[in-house]
């Protein structure tokens, strides 16, 4: 009697939902890749989850749901405009070159040196870059953005390749790094297409710089990931606060203009049509389905991209304090409430540095 009651309060609580894979919109690429992306999306949730993002209160995914779908049915609000204040990114928040310290971490004067000397280098190599781009591209916007989106997108190839061999050597597992680097490299991909389809790739030299300056760029990112990932975030941020700046100042002065051209098809299927998971799975400061765009004109296509850029920021600066990523997925199956007083104690170093600033602050323990 007892057996039979227990086995039937087991089945009443306990239910395993089956995955449904959904088809993603036509991006011109084959089956197979969507395949692997819905079995990375239903299998990583069970694997080794120890990063964390900024902190925000736990939400049902159905508000979430419902909340997205009210704003797609409102065909005069414009999302994308209201779920980003421009006013407070980045200029005022110091997001990227302000010399401040990532945050969660108590440093020490050595810490602080340290920080202080990658962020100046950072820094340094970016302004190098964007006085020959503004040499190079002052009249030539799309050209221009062809350069940057080229460049924007390797850091997170780096990121994935010293993070699968780091996994080879059984250091790190972090799945939730690998899943929002590969859907950053997603979202790259996407406006890079979009400058191809305005014609930014048209001349050969564009071309060749562009692709040329990217290959030197994904080993100078891979050597500094694996020195420090750190800098190398701090880095990112820098080159995505450029972006973000570059795509603000064009909005603003070729906004009306924008609004009379027609927006290209690829921008109207990656940010309205298919399966948008991996447009959720980038932006870690925010919840899953809290933004969903609506794309009228060109005008629209470039303030996404904008804040895409803007979401990216985030994501690189909460990088820069180790272990503090968390997938926006992985967030909802949390068994913490309160993500910020769940973060998991971290034993390992990050990148050579760290290594090196562990073995002086923290001696060897005496056997």
């Amino acid at each position: 009697m007892s057996l039979s009651l227990s086995s039937s309060i087991l089945s009443g609580m306990i239910s395993i939902p089956s995955p449904s894979f959904s088809n993603s919109g036509d991006t011109g690429f084959s089956t197979p890749l969507f395949n692997s992306v819905d079995f990375l999306r239903w299998s990583v949730s069970d694997g080794i989850r120890s990063s964390r993002t900024a902190s925000w209160p736990r939400v049902p995914r159905k508000l979430f749901k419902v909340r997205a779908t009210l704003l797609q049915e409102n065909d005069e609000e414009v999302v994308v405009e209201e779920s980003f204040n421009p006013k407070s990114f980045p200029v005022q928040e110091g997001i990227a070159g302000s010399g401040e310290l990532p945050d969660g971490l108590p440093y020490n004067g050595f810490e602080k040196w340290i920080i202080k000397i990658e962020q100046s280098i950072n820094i340094f190599l970016t302004d190098s870059v964007i006085k020959i781009l503004d040499t190079l591209y002052h009249d030539r916007n799309y050209a221009r953005f062809y350069v940057l989106e080229t460049i924007a997108r390797v850091p997170y190839f780096a990121f994935i390749s010293v993070l699968h061999l780091y996994e080879s050597f059984g250091w790190w597992r972090k799945a939730d790094y690998l899943k929002v680097h590969f859907a950053e490299s997603w979202n790259e991909m996407h406006h890079l297409l979009i400058m191809e389809e305005l014609g930014g790739n048209a001349w050969w030299l564009d071309r060749f710089l562009a692709q040329h300056i990217a290959v030197f760029y994904y080993f100078m990112t891979v050597f500094m990931y694996a020195l420090s990932p750190r800098m190398a975030y701090h880095f990112s941020e820098c080159v995505e606060n450029h972006a973000y700046e570059t795509y603000d100042k064009f909005i603003k002065t070729q906004g009306e203009e924008l609004k009379k051209l027609p927006a290209p098809a690829v921008a109207v299927r990656y940010y309205t049509e298919g399966d948008l998971y991996l447009f959720d799975e980038f932006q870690t400061a925010r919840p899953p389905y809290s933004r969903r765009p609506k794309i009228d004109n060109l005008y629209d296509v470039f303030v996404n991209i904008r804040d895409d850029e803007a979401e990216h920021c985030k994501t690189m600066k909460a990088c820069q304090t180790h272990g503090s990523l968390r997938s926006p997925h992985s967030i909802e199956d949390d068994e913490c409430g309160n993500v910020a007083g769940c973060v998991a104690p971290q034993v390992d170093c990050a990148g050579i540095v760290d290594c090196v600033q562990k073995s002086v602050r923290e001696p060897s323990p005496t056997k």
